[in-house]
């Protein structure tokens, strides 16, 4: 199934600060994730992912920083902060919101 652009890019913000939450990450392992997370339904490329990081980082919710991989090669990690976690369960609860209505109304 195709996940509409709309859904895709609002649960942008939530997946990448909960996989953030559990470890440091660099991009393709944020990629990876979302396509386990989701049972391979939201596919990310690297040119939908960056631009989210990129304004994470502007809005102070998360810091990027260069280490050494597995292989030995330099590769940028992101890491949430403490104000990105504040975010995070602020969007925890707004989702919750809109999950429980549809339910119910879906329900009926």
């Amino acid at each position: 199934m195709n996940v509409s652009k709309d859904l895709v890019a609002a649960s942008a913000t939530p997946l990448i600060l909960t996989i953030l939450k559990d470890n440091d990450s660099y991009g393709y392992a944020i990629i990876k994730r979302v396509k386990e997370m989701s049972r391979n339904q939201l596919i990310w490329t690297e040119g939908m992912l960056y631009p989210v990081l990129h304004r994470l980082e502007e809005k102070q919710l998360i810091e990027s920083y260069w280490d050494k991989s597995e292989a030995g090669r330099q590769r940028k990690y992101y890491r949430i902060k403490d104000s990105g976690l504040e975010e995070l369960e602020l969007l925890r609860q707004q989702w919750e919101v809109v999950h429980a209505a549809l339910t119910r109304t879906w329900n009926e």
